[in-house]
């Protein structure tokens, strides 16, 4: 069951209200769930479930995406924005440094709030930001197609590809390498938030010139990167390992750019072993 919290987020006009739609369930220290560009919360869907027996899990949907509407006029969709937004979520919501793990834009996300030291752990899935400029325009290059066939596919043809393993695979095998697997209401559904997603065209356009290139001192960071992850390629992994030397470079085998439905418990003991 979602819910939604405005707050205000300063800007250059003023503090703005931004609202955010998200799911909370479990019980344990609060960890934070973020996904990635034209995705929506039930991302985590698979893994949640593992993740609640241990954590208060809040799965939320970024401005723009899901369920939570575009950030106000004045508010751009960049890395410090959006950090900021989530730094205003967790003080309206009340947690004290929660945990975060994020996929794609999501880790990318949680690695800045673990930079910010607004988080005590993070957990990155194929995390955006560490690209050559080569792989960040075939990244940039494959998201904007899924987007423009996404937006023109009507509905029926939808529904109809999602009742089939090939169909669900046609329609999700760039993010999943295991896209048989995914419910065909779960692929209707995230095929129709990457088409009406308000804020894809701006994080895109921001996301042209991000790179994480810091250290993150004092935190626990886990980088997990799936073996077949097809649009963000894992030997970005290892330039994240360079850049942040005491993190835990974690493997997933057989997994794909969103690792969470490909390997459920392996991604869920991934994030619990790491928000130790």
């Amino acid at each position: 069951m979602s819910t939604t919290v405005s707050f205000p987020v300063p800007s250059p006009r003023g503090p703005q209200n931004v609202t955010v739609s998200y799911a909370r369930v479990g019980r344990g220290e609060p960890l934070l769930l973020l996904h990635g560009i034209g995705h929506h919360r039930q991302a985590w869907d698979p893994v949640v479930d593992i993740l609640a027996t241990e954590r208060d899990v809040i799965a939320v949907d970024l401005p723009g995406f899901g369920a939570s509407p575009a950030l106000p006029d004045g508010l751009a969709y960049d890395l410090p924005t959006t950090s900021a937004v989530f730094g205003a979520f967790c003080e309206a919501l009340e947690l004290d440094r929660p945990h975060v793990a994020g996929n794609s834009l999501g880790g990318l996300l949680a690695l800045d709030l673990g930079r910010e030291k607004v988080v005590r752990s993070v957990t990155a899935l194929s995390p955006a930001g560490f690209w050559s400029e080569a792989e960040r325009r075939y990244a940039f290059g494959v998201l904007v197609t899924m987007r423009r066939i996404a937006r023109r596919m009507p509905l029926p043809l939808v529904e109809r590809l999602a009742r089939t393993a090939a169909g669900r695979t046609a329609l999700t095998s760039t993010i999943y390498a295991r896209p048989g697997r995914r419910s065909p209401d779960a692929v209707v559904a995230e095929t129709l938030a990457l088409a009406h997603a308000t804020g894809f065209d701006a994080t895109l356009r921001t996301g042209a010139d991000v790179r994480f290139t810091d250290d993150i001192p004092g935190i626990p960071v886990t980088v997990a990167w799936g073996t077949r992850d097809l649009l963000l390629v894992r030997r970005q992994g290892v330039r994240a390992k360079q850049i942040i030397p005491r993190a835990r470079l974690v493997r997933l085998p057989g997994c794909g750019h969103c690792p969470m439905n490909d390997d459920p418990a392996l991604v869920a003991r991934v994030i619990l072993d790491g928000s130790r």
